[in-house]
């Protein structure tokens, strides 16, 4: 089959032909129609998960993924061959991913059915961002009639979360570069939305919001310790990018480092959301698995989801 794969790290992705592979016991086999890029793919490119997770190589790249189920292995439960599936592969080493024409999966942990509304191509770019977003604000219990900042609002995660946060009755400060990057946030959801500049005085914009420090903080992007000082005493920050409660000794604050676990459940309800309308996966451009690495090159510029179409 197809991969966009990599030989070694840090190194440039690479299309590549290698073996389909074979699902163990309790694995589907998937037919990918769609996928997407994350953070974490192009982290791997450069070299930077080397230290936390086992690589094999050739490594193929992707977590997020949607499809058909092709075969089942010994001991699957709960699916049969021809459903349409999504998910993010969920597997303790990186090499076995979902930029491909086929990916194997874990049939107990991150997979679900795609509901009747929803398409291959929002499916497949809706895992990982999607459950990130979710776990973040959960995290921080956001609440209705309360302040989030969302540091990071027009890449993938950001863009799901300022709609989640929204539909919540939050108040909701985005960061985003003036013009196209702001115009795309502020289109996401009917709800007002305040974009502030990360790229001027970011302390002066919130306060000028909420003069005394905003209730919840989501940290995608950023100094998080400069964040965590527009929170209110008391205040709440997740943090998709590491930090820690350790990185803000000197602040009032409640830091939640996020580890999101995309299982069945919550696959299934954000699918949900975007079946009945009430969420919009914001994928921007789409490029064929042949064309995959000009979408490595395009993500640092691009504003919500690039996929690739892989069948």
């Amino acid at each position: 089959m197809h991969a966009v794969t990599l030989e070694s790290v840090p190194s440039a992705p690479a299309v590549a032909e290698v073996d389909t592979p074979r699902p163990e016991a309790g694995e589907l086999l998937v037919k990918v129609a769609v996928a997407s890029l994350n953070g974490i793919d192009i982290a791997t490119a450069a070299g930077y998960t080397q230290a936390f997770m086992e690589h094999r190589f050739p490594l193929v790249l992707g977590q997020d993924f949607a499809g058909t189920v092709e075969a089942l292995a010994e001991g699957v439960e709960g699916f049969a061959v021809g459903d349409v599936v999504f998910g993010v592969v969920m597997k303790p080493f990186l090499g076995a991913g979902s930029l491909a024409q086929y990916v194997t999966v874990p049939a107990g942990h991150g997979v679900a059915r795609i509901p009747a509304g929803v398409t291959t191509g929002d499916a497949g770019a809706l895992g990982v961002a999607g459950v990130t977003a979710q776990v973040s604000l959960d995290a921080v219990a956001l609440a209705e009639g309360e302040t989030v900042l969302i540091s990071g609002a027009s890449g993938g995660v950001g863009a799901l979360a300022v709609q989640l946060a929204a539909a919540r009755g939050a108040t909701v400060i985005a960061t985003a570069r003036p013009g196209a990057q702001a115009d795309f946030v502020t289109g996401l959801t009917d709800a007002a939305v305040h974009v502030v500049d990360f790229t001027g005085d970011l302390q002066a914009q919130v306060r000028t919001i909420a003069p005394d420090g905003v209730d919840t903080v989501l940290h995608l992007a950023g100094d998080g310790a400069a964040l965590a000082a527009l929170l209110r005493p008391g205040g709440r920050l997740a943090s998709a990018t590491g930090l820690s409660q350790d990185d803000v000794k000197d602040h009032d604050v409640t830091v939640h480092t996020i580890m999101s676990a995309p299982d069945a459940k919550i696959l299934t309800s954000l699918a949900e959301q975007v079946a009945a309308g009430a969420l919009r996966v914001p994928v921007t451009a789409t490029y064929p698995l042949e064309q995959a690495t000009q979408a490595f090159a395009a993500f640092a510029g691009t504003p919500g989801k690039i996929t690739v179409s892989c069948s």
